[in-house]
């Protein structure tokens, strides 16, 4: 494929001699300074290979640039200036950013909404570059604007440089206010030559033919230096492909790993133990539910860990199918261990599975850090002793002082809220003494507890592909009989009086109400909210960014102890009101969550803690404040708390978004009650790094990979690993030697195996 060469009008460095090596350091190219050099460390770029590996977000046309005297009304175009004024017009709820742009042949006017993040940044006396679709206004149209121009920054250094005389299509580089996209570009120009010399293509030229793949140096120049941008999207397709198959093939080796390394107690399960083990459901099972309890019962009879995914949406009996497999364990004389993310589930999941046990000879245990010194020297005692058959707990299960006599099950709920590590030393809890580090002989196995791990935030089918590839799913997509339907509402916060009335009708009827803030006051944020901050945002929004920081002020959010003191003054002044978040002493909040459940409390007012696994039939409405700076998965689980008995619910969004991607949020939300519609939508939003669970998932993010677009080059990658890994389980042809030296280098710390230089 041949690359597009720098033309003299093109802000570009002169070329680099071939001559350094990829772990030179930056310095050592032409035009990078020390400066440059930090600025470029502070992005996680040290050396030439990590500059080449650095890609643009996206690439724009830049017109070619003119002078403001000779720019076409109605037309996009592109010219530079000097900034003559700057100020802040505050009108309605579209507050803009505006400044005067001057050069030798006249003046335009630049505006841009939601513009408050520049007001530090844009100065009186800066040379600014900028493009956009120019238009006339004023009386008899004598002024030029520019509405939400692109821009960047000319430093004096520049101002010597030709302007571009022909349009070109341009790199936008993930920048920060020490660097500039157009530093980076030139910087990336310089490395280009030295670096692709020395890359080799891990794929064939057949393997690649049939895939209609282009080589790898080729795609570098393309998706740094492309002269179409369809140049530029055959360059991210074939850096895209590549990062699907270094990932899924570690995927699958890591599941060869785990079947081959450990062994797992068979669980057998007879008509018998089904019937005694359904009797003690309190309700009939759905389809969903038994298909995904056959899945788990096929795993658990053999030898073979388990490593399954059970998924469902909000209300859709995941725990239920939890207790089946861990009483199955029970039946055939093993222990059981379910983990949860906070003690308020945790103390959730044990009232219910007490319950649900109440007259069975099962001894069931909760383990969480607030129990005395004594308290848990005797769980301890008897866990270890095998006096107990279901422990469910915190992250104090994961101490090393927790050993069971015969786990047979761990239990993950909530999975996400977890990190892959933790997941792994629960699984370490099994037969086999935790604290031997004696090595396993050949062929020997180390016995280890089937692993089940659960999530309410349904996730995306290409996320199950890739990150969770490793495990089996199953789905339960049906909801038990006679859930009603939540009604969901989106209001301005000047209709918060209207909503507490309406709480007040709703209490007066003899139901019940949540209030969810995401702060418990003025100082303390909830640490267990995925909040927005809406001046990222608005950063993420912009046309063109120029720095990485937003220099807007905090935006206020409400807080539990302020809703409470306005509630005072309400309609809800007489109503029973009370209060819980994760910084309450444990006793006192199950003392609250308890006379709310029996109905001594009207309101509840609550952080993030009531999140999942909080079952209240009686209650039906769920408000949510500051709505916009929540995650849907947050969302969508907050929803799920209402309309859980034989009224219908509703929830209502209290807010005020100030960005695209928050209004894209709230609408998402009021219009997708399925979870899993939620999931893709969230997916196409947020991108893939961002969605829950992906950092937790211990793999790097992918820098190239759109997983809401690039379905079709997923499959093609996961139908390629598989075949590899069928036909070379370890990649030891020779014809594969350079592709297992890049799965090493890429995935060696996740895999568990010594890095490769």
């Amino acid at each position: 494929m041949p690359s597009k060469r720098p033309t003299p009008d093109e802000p570009r460095t002169p070329a680099q001699a071939p001559h350094l090596p990829l772990s030179a350091p930056l310095t050592e190219l032409k035009g990078v300074g020390p400066r440059l050099a930090s600025a470029l460390n502070k992005l996680g770029v040290k050396n030439i290979a990590q500059l080449v590996a650095y890609l643009p977000m996206r690439h724009e046309r830049q017109e070619a640039e003119a002078p403001i005297d000779q720019l076409k009304p109605e037309s996009i175009v592109c010219t530079r200036g000097l900034v003559s004024a700057t100020r802040i017009a505050a009108r309605g709820s579209r507050p803009r950013f505006e400044a005067v742009l001057v050069d030798d042949t006249g003046r335009l006017d630049l505006i841009w909404f939601n513009g408050l993040y520049l007001r530090d940044k844009i100065h009186v006396g800066m040379k600014l570059r900028v493009q956009g679709k120019a238009k006339r206004f004023g009386p008899g149209g004598s002024s030029l604007q520019i509405v939400n121009p692109r821009h960047e920054f000319i430093a004096d250094t520049a101002e010597s440089e030709p302007a571009p005389r022909t349009a070109r299509l341009r790199p936008v580089y993930p920048a920060s206010e020490d660097i500039s996209t157009l530093q980076i570009e030139k910087a990336v120009i310089a490395a280009l030559d030295p670096a692709l010399a020395q890359i080799t293509d891990h794929l064939s030229d057949d393997y690649r033919a049939k895939r209609e793949l282009i080589e790898l140096t080729s795609a570098y120049r393309a998706i740094h230096t492309p002269a179409t941008q369809e140049q530029a999207d055959e360059g991210r397709r074939r850096l895209a492909y590549d990062e699907l198959l270094l990932l899924l093939l570690a995927v699958r080796l890591k599941r060869a790993q785990r079947l081959a390394r450990s062994e797992s107690p068979t669980l057998k399960l007879t008509p018998a133990i089904d019937k005694a083990i359904r009797a003690r459901l309190p309700f009939t099972l759905t389809g969903a539910q038994d298909s995904a309890i056959a899945q788990i019962v096929s795993d658990l009879a053999r030898a073979q860990p388990m490593n399954r995914l059970v998924q469902g949406d909000v209300g859709s009996g995941k725990t239920a199918v939890a207790v089946y497999a861990m009483l199955l364990a029970v039946a055939n004389k093993h222990q059981s261990a379910l983990m949860a993310p906070t003690e308020l589930l945790a103390e959730q999941h044990f009232a219910s599975i007490s319950r649900m046990l109440a007259s069975a000879n099962v001894r069931t245990l909760l383990l969480t850090g607030s129990l005395s010194a004594p308290q848990r020297a005797e769980a301890l005692r008897a866990i270890a002793a095998g006096e107990v058959d279901i422990v469910v707990g915190t992250h104090a299960l994961l101490t090393h002082r927790v050993r069971f006599n015969s786990l047979a099950l761990a239990i993950v709920d909530e999975q996400h809220r977890f990190g892959v590590h933790q997941r792994a030393t629960l699984r370490t809890k099994g037969t086999d003494d935790a604290d031997n580090d004696t090595p396993l002989k050949p062929g020997e196995k180390a016995l280890t507890p089937h692993t089940l791990v659960m999530t309410a935030t349904p996730i995306p089918r290409t996320l199950a592909m890739t990150i969770f590839g490793d495990l089996d799913v199953s789905t339960i997509d049906q909801l038990p009989p006679g859930r009603k339907k939540v009604t969901t509402r989106v209001v301005a916060p000047p209709l918060r009086q209207e909503v507490y009335d309406f709480i007040a009708q709703r209490v007066a009827k003899g139901e019940q109400a949540f209030i969810v803030a995401p702060a418990i006051d003025a100082k303390n944020p909830d640490p267990d909210a995925d909040l927005f901050d809406p001046r990222s945002e608005l950063e993420h929004d912009a046309p063109e960014k120029s720095t990485a920081t937003p220099a807007a002020p905090p935006v206020p959010i409400r807080s539990v102890a302020q809703i409470a003191s306005d509630l005072k003054h309400s309609a809800l002044k007489s109503a029973r009101i009370g209060i819980v978040h994760g910084q309450l002493h444990p006793a006192d909040r199950a003392r609250i969550m308890d006379d709310f459940r029996q109905h001594r409390l009207d309101v509840l007012i609550a952080t993030t803690v009531i999140e999942v696994g909080v079952d209240i039939p009686n209650a039906t409405v769920m408000v949510v404040e500051d709505a916009e700076r929540f995650g849907l998965a947050q969302l969508h689980q907050l929803r799920g708390r209402v309309g859980r008995g034989t009224k219908p619910g509703v929830c209502v969004l209290i807010g005020a978004p100030v960005t695209d991607t928050a209004d894209q949020r709230l609408r998402a939300i009021a219009k997708l009650a399925d979870g899993f519609k939620l999931a893709e939508r969230d997916l196409e939003i947020r991108g893939f790094g961002d969605v829950v669970g992906i950092r937790q998932s211990g793999m790097p993010p992918f820098r190239v990979v759109n997983l809401a677009s690039d379905l079709d080059l997923l499959n093609l990658a996961r139908r390629d690993a598989i075949d590899l890994i069928d036909h070379d389980p370890p990649l030891d042809n020779p014809q594969h030697a350079l592709l297992k030296r890049r799965l090493l280098k890429a995935h060696a710390k996740w895999l568990g195996i010594a890095d490769v230089s």
